[in-house]
């Protein structure tokens, strides 16, 4: 919590999207204040409320029927449960994009012009509306009326078939990342197209469509892979944890596990080498710069290897980083946790709350990764814990203008 103002207080969102790539995005504008209206379907909400193990534990410690999943990215907002296929629900959508600067919602291309709730027709109401739309494969295009899900992303854009080990090592083969990142930068990419249309809109006072797709992004993060590939011709290849454009640059056996070694320029390969005890190396002309211990990599490696067998991993970097070399330990997640940088950054927080499953039994905290969005004056905020399925539907329905009783009489239609 925080007594600074937060950086977007004055940005209202009506968020339709569910999964991972627009929560994301819409928690990221949440964090940085915005008020964030999540509207799910009655009785069943967001998938990934039931995408688990693993589940949220109760104050005894056991399981409830909440995942872990849907708390990575919806906290800080507000849950409405509007059945949107029924007329009555539409006009309710209609009714709060009118008051809303921004929409985001993940439906298949055309999914929401049935409804009434494309662009073109909220447009109609709210010149000013940003309708950020993101989509597995674009609005256009011989694939766009296709699902799109990170894994089949990852595969069709070549970043599994980068990621892993090389054919013909033991466990060699395609891999996909541990986390759905294409959903995840699509999320960040979204909300940074979101932060421009909001500029734009400073100076021209109306809004636009954005057509977010997790294709494009896939292939933007191939990064420097794809710059190599569109520059060269050449197809590259997984290398495991070794670097294709640096080296040394990967993990390394230690006495006790590995470590991992990050040299980025010959000044630190130099360092390392002294550090060692093996000056020799800086002064091998295989090794002078770069390029070359790239070239000489099946040479420079064991080398290396045999020598960093001769230390367990702690001691290897209580030296080397008194030397300014990069190197670190290869974590677990609960080893990450409890690392002094990430305790002393205070990465981790715990929100507490009063969320009750069907037994009734209080949930009594939940734990989440603070914001990495260090603004100093404007920082990132939690206001309140993932909601409730609904848990705000009235208090937002009210500010709707419905009365009690028109509430009253959707719920009993099954509109809410």
């Amino acid at each position: 919590m925080t007594e600074k103002p937060s950086a977007l207080p004055h940005i209202k969102v009506l968020d339709l999207s569910r999964v991972l790539a627009g929560p994301w995005c819409t928690q990221m504008l949440a964090d940085l204040g915005a008020d964030v209206i999540k509207v799910e379907k009655p009785g069943e909400g967001d998938d990934t409320r039931h995408w688990g193990p693993p589940f949220l534990q109760d104050a005894n410690g056991k399981n409830t029927e909440h995942a872990t999943y849907f708390t990575a990215c919806n906290r800080n907002k507000r849950s409405v449960t509007i059945d949107i296929a029924k007329p009555e629900g539409q006009a309710l959508i209609r009714q709060m994009a009118a008051q809303n600067n921004v929409l985001v919602e993940n439906f298949k291309v055309g999914g929401l012009a049935k409804y009434g709730l494309d662009y073109a027709s909220l447009k109609a109401l709210n010149p000013r509306l940003i309708y950020c739309s993101i989509t597995g494969f674009g609005q256009d295009g011989p694939y766009a009326e296709r699902a799109g899900y990170d894994l089949m992303i990852q595969a069709m854009t070549g970043m599994m078939d980068i990621t892993g080990r090389a054919d013909g090592t033991p466990g060699g083969g395609p891999q996909r990342v541990g986390v759905a990142l294409t959903d995840l930068f699509t999320g960040v990419y979204a909300c940074s197209a979101i932060l421009a249309a909001i500029e734009v809109r400073h100076r021209t006072g109306v809004g636009q469509l954005i057509d977010m797709a997790l294709l494009d992004v896939g292939m933007a993060i191939l990064a420097n892979q794809a710059a190599g590939f569109l520059n060269t011709g050449k197809v590259p290849q997984r290398q495991g944890n070794s670097h294709p454009s640096l080296a040394p640059y990967q993990d390394f056996p230690t006495a006790d596990g590995a470590m991992l070694l990050a040299i980025g320029n010959d000044g630190q390969f130099a360092r390392f080498c002294e550090a060692t005890g093996q000056a020799q190396w800086a002064a091998d002309a295989r090794f002078a710069t770069n390029s070359l211990r790239v070239e000489h990599r099946a040479t420079l490696i064991p080398a290396i290897e045999a020598v960093t067998r001769s230390r367990t991993t702690a001691q290897w970097i209580a030296l080397l980083e008194h030397k300014a070399v990069p190197c670190g330990p290869i974590n677990t997640i609960a080893q990450a946790f409890a690392d002094e940088q990430v305790v002393a950054r205070k990465l981790k927080l715990n929100q507490p709350l009063a969320l009750e499953t069907i037994e009734h039994t209080a949930i009594t905290s939940i734990a989440s990764v603070a914001s990495p969005l260090r603004l100093v004056d404007t920082p990132a905020v939690v206001r309140r814990p993932p909601p409730a399925l609904g848990e705000h539907t009235d208090a937002v329905l009210t500010g709707l203008g419905l009365s009690a009783a028109a509430i009253a009489a959707l719920r009993h239609q099954s509109v809410v």
